[in-house]
């Protein structure tokens, strides 16, 4: 394959004809999320059919977004990416379903291109638009030579063939991405509560099996904090639940940004948060529990301008692979804790 040669940008400062809804077209281009994807088998296999058919040494698959063309597949000439003024695929979008030009040289739009003052002197370009269902033109596949001249209609009807192709692969992959955009947000869903953002607690428990297994195998500390906000029965009989939601949502907030990457935080209970600390000896738990209760003492709840307070007890839990050695022994031990907590008054820590 012929490496392109002596493109570099702002060299052909040339202008270039924008379509008035660009903006929109562009949109249109970026719901394939094609952009800068590695390259693909079957886009290349429709790129060297398309030179074999027209009896052309070159072929591109190129998708124009705002400022640049893209190639996403090519036979004869290695391309990446030019700038959209460098570009013939410039011309593909802009309402015409096919764009021919017989000689490159003499046209004053293309004359002046790299590809046409450069090796390997491009002369003719034959195109056909990529144009997605709602009519945007967001590419074109298209054929070239270093030699002037026209396809013929038997060529040109299979450039158009291929270019149906081409399209129809684009939207193929649209829809396995919308499908994993969907099961993503679906896995999301089943695993997090929505109003804390943390986990559920059957997602949490199951991460609780986890790092069960784990620290047997690796003899590895593990503890865990149960969280229960003091008074949070009375905001919500006093406020209203609106209130009691918004204060579980900056609750689920702070816990979320003060705990490790590798801590795993959910909804235990109704008011109650859980937060399993993989790695850490009840001493680094218990750190952990104090700095995060004086930030929950200290963080600010308004709803309607009223001010709600709100402070919390914990219980700390530490696995110690004798009597605390499976999930629901160091999850008990936590609740004790949290008990003995409440039982010598609000925003306290215990163990």
């Amino acid at each position: 394959m012929l490496a392109a040669e002596n493109i570099y940008p702002n060299i052909y400062p040339l202008s270039y004809a924008i379509p008035p809804d660009d903006a929109r077209r562009v949109s249109a281009l970026q719901r394939y999320h094609v952009l800068d994807t590695p390259a693909c088998e079957e886009f290349t296999f429709l790129t060297e059919l398309a030179a074999q058919l027209c009896g052309v040494p070159y072929a591109f698959i190129t998708l124009v977004d705002a400022g640049r063309a893209w190639v996403k597949a090519a036979t004869g000439l290695a391309l990446d990416t030019l700038p959209r003024e460098q570009s013939y695929c410039s011309l593909a979008v802009l309402g015409q379903q096919a764009t021919e030009i017989e000689d490159l040289s003499a046209d004053p739009r293309t004359a002046e291109m790299p590809l046409t003052v450069s090796a390997p002197h491009m002369r003719m370009y034959s195109s056909v638009a990529l144009t997605a269902p709602d009519g945007y033109a967001i590419g074109a596949l298209s054929v070239m030579d270093s030699r002037p001249g026209r396809l013929v209609p038997e060529q040109a009807r299979s450039l158009r063939r291929l270019a149906a192709q081409a399209m129809a692969l684009l939207e193929a992959r649209a829809a396995r991405h919308a499908l994993q955009a969907a099961r993503a947000e679906l896995a999301e869903l089943s695993t997090t509560d929505e109003l804390t953002g943390l986990h559920n607690r059957r997602s949490l428990l199951g991460k609780l099996s986890f790092e069960v297994a784990r620290t047997r195998r690796f003899r590895t500390p593990l503890s865990a904090l149960i969280i229960d906000l003091d008074g949070f029965k009375a905001v919500n009989e006093r406020h209203g639940s609106d209130a009691g939601d918004l204060v579980l949502a900056n609750v689920g907030r702070l816990v979320r940004e003060n705990v490790r990457v590798i801590d795993l935080a959910g909804r235990y209970g109704g008011q109650e948060i859980c937060v399993l600390l993989p790695n850490t000896p009840l001493e680094g738990a218990l750190k952990l529990a104090e700095n995060l209760r004086a930030k929950l003492a200290a963080q600010i709840h308004r709803e309607a301008g009223r001010l709600l307070p709100v402070t919390a007890s914990i219980g700390v839990g530490a696995f110690n692979h004798m009597d605390i050695s499976d999930g629901d022994s160091l999850l008990r031990q936590a609740e004790q804790a949290l008990a003995r907590a409440k039982a010598s008054g609000r925003d306290r820590v215990e163990s």
